[in-house]
């Protein structure tokens, strides 16, 4: 067992996979799993045992086969110690980030009627078609496998009967994490909207001349900003009266 090393893991993953492959490819027990989270032993068999059936779906097995050769192996172990650099961890949230974006547009366009995600066997992308009736199709968007393979481990996507080219709905739950992405990003637009305009003013300044006989005048501080001279606001009065 690799008890000595320490693993890194995107923040996406859920917990229930986390521990599971803490379980498969560390060779933790259940009790220690347990022991180290703070919870009964019988709650970490649970999630592995529902994880261990799920790896039917095509998607799930290789989201679990990747993140194992990537992150759990010995280089890996070895990179994520105490020494690990700060740029990882600036890389590792850059791809969380994206990971949500490409998570909302993709669960948008499951959203619409007769939208469905089909994935083919050794394909490097999967594929969003929306029925249109009379037998046809229209291709909406295209996405990655590795972010299909996240969304059908955090089990926002499912897929009934898998096979050579596998067609995946969103879920419930899909529909809820739909619900709170466009929520965070139309917070994050409302912020900085907000304090977009509340950047740093420009700043007072001074106005130099000359006097009749050519010498310097003395500076003059201006009592107002730049941006918004006396003659800008008297040129949005509708008449004289304001």
């Amino acid at each position: 067992m690799q008890e000595n090393m320490a693993f890194t893991i995107p923040a996406w993953v859920p917990e229930g996979a986390q521990r599971y492959l803490a379980h498969t490819e560390t060779g933790q027990s259940i009790r220690d799993i347990a022991r180290s989270v703070g919870c009964h032993a019988s709650t970490i068999l649970r999630q592995i045992r529902r994880i261990e059936m799920r790896r039917d779906d095509p998607l799930v097995d290789a989201a679990l086969q990747s993140l194992a050769e990537v992150h759990f192996s010995e280089t890996e172990g070895q990179a994520g110690s105490a020494n690990e650099p700060l740029g990882a961890q600036s890389e590792d949230t850059a791809k969380d980030k994206e990971f949500n974006r490409e998570a909302l547009r993709i669960l948008r366009r499951l959203c619409e009627s007769g939208a469905v995600l089909a994935v083919a066997e050794e394909m490097g992308k999967a594929v969003v078609v929306c029925d249109t009736g009379d037998s046809g199709a229209t291709r909406t968007a295209v996405v990655e496998c590795k972010i299909a393979q996240a969304l059908a481990l955090k089990d926002w996507i499912s897929c009934d009967n898998p096979g050579r080219i596998s067609r995946y709905l969103i879920s419930t739950s899909g529909r809820s994490a739909l619900s709170q992405l466009v929520a965070d990003a139309e917070n994050k637009a409302r912020a900085r909207n907000e304090f977009g305009m509340s950047e740093a003013q420009t700043p007072f300044q001074t106005q130099m001349g000359q006097s009749r006989d050519g010498s310097p005048r003395r500076a003059k501080r201006m009592r107002y900003s730049a941006a918004e001279s006396p003659l800008i606001a008297l040129a949005r009065r509708r008449d004289r009266d304001g």
